[in-house]
């Protein structure tokens, strides 16, 4: 069952994180998911195997299809998890045994759960033998312009309004640890152009990517009005502010002896230092 409010060793409030979730399924705002999840399916198409049982893991209303299989959706929010016909749970705490899933997929969600490690090993082990996990989620980079107007707008005294982001290279690492074979990480950036702060924060809203931090004091008049006129002046002359959403892809593959394995070392016939050195 999940439980109320965080723990002195977790990140995010999971408690406001359902209430988010909750709030935003009634007017949700899915164009950052929706580029996701061409990314997803883009790289499904290079993989050349049938699935039959699918764990869309953080399913907001649904969204992820995959003709032919049985697709099994959870969500953090009691809204989101109706919507989709799923189950309501936390990523990093679900309850689907070992080896129940050949693909794994995870769209948007992983940027806001507390146990990263935790939830990729859980997907690892839901995963029968080379089994496939995709994932995509916001990373280091995201929403730069908004956090330097807030850095601006608060002068000396800025408040922690913006969680830590996994970057690519972290996040190939946390495959690896999640016991992952043949993992990889990628980014793509995808900039949006604004008319204002405020449309930003109501998509942010609506995509349920608001502030999650225990704690937080609310935002002031002044504060958000320095910030509103700051973000204004960063904008193009057609008076629209960029903003980046850095995307990060993950692919794994639970391992199987099957798979190709790395030479080992040693093993080669000739020597780098033979590679390297210049012809006559």
């Amino acid at each position: 069952m999940p439980q109320n409010g965080p723990s002195d060793s977790e990140i995010f409030d999971r408690a406001l994180r359902r209430k988010r979730r909750d709030r935003a399924a009634r007017r949700y705002e899915g164009f950052v998911r929706e580029h996701m999840l061409e990314g997803i399916h883009d790289r499904l198409i290079g993989v050349k195997r049938a699935f039959h049982d699918v764990l869309d893991l953080g399913s907001f209303g649904g969204g992820f299809d995959l003709p032919g299989t049985r697709i099994t959706r959870i969500d953090a929010g009691a809204a989101f998890a109706a919507q989709a016909g799923g189950v309501q749970g936390d990523e990093d705490r679900h309850p689907f045994p070992e080896g129940s899933f050949d693909l794994v997929v995870s769209i948007g969600v992983l940027d806001q759960v507390n146990d990263v490690p935790g939830a990729l090993a859980l997907a690892r082990r839901a995963l029968r033998p080379d089994g496939l996990f995709l994932g995509a989620f916001l990373g280091a980079g995201t929403l730069a312009t908004l956090r330097s107007v807030f850095l601006q707008a608060e002068g000396d005294r800025p408040v922690a309004r913006f969680h830590p982001q996994i970057d690519v290279r972290a996040a190939g690492d946390l495959l690896s640890r999640a016991g992952f074979a043949l993992p990889v990480a990628d980014v793509e950036p995808l900039t949006v152009r604004y008319s204002s702060i405020f449309s930003l924060l109501t998509d942010l809203r609506g995509m349920a990517a608001t502030n999650l931090l225990p704690g937080t004091p609310p935002l002031t008049r002044g504060v958000l009005g320095r910030a509103a006129q700051a973000f204004a002046e960063r904008a193009d002359p057609d008076g629209k502010t960029p903003e980046r959403f850095e995307i990060i892809y993950l692919t794994g593959w639970a391992p199987d002896a099957s798979q190709p394995k790395p030479a080992k070392r040693g093993s080669a016939v000739a020597s780098l230092a033979a590679a390297l050195k210049p012809k006559a």
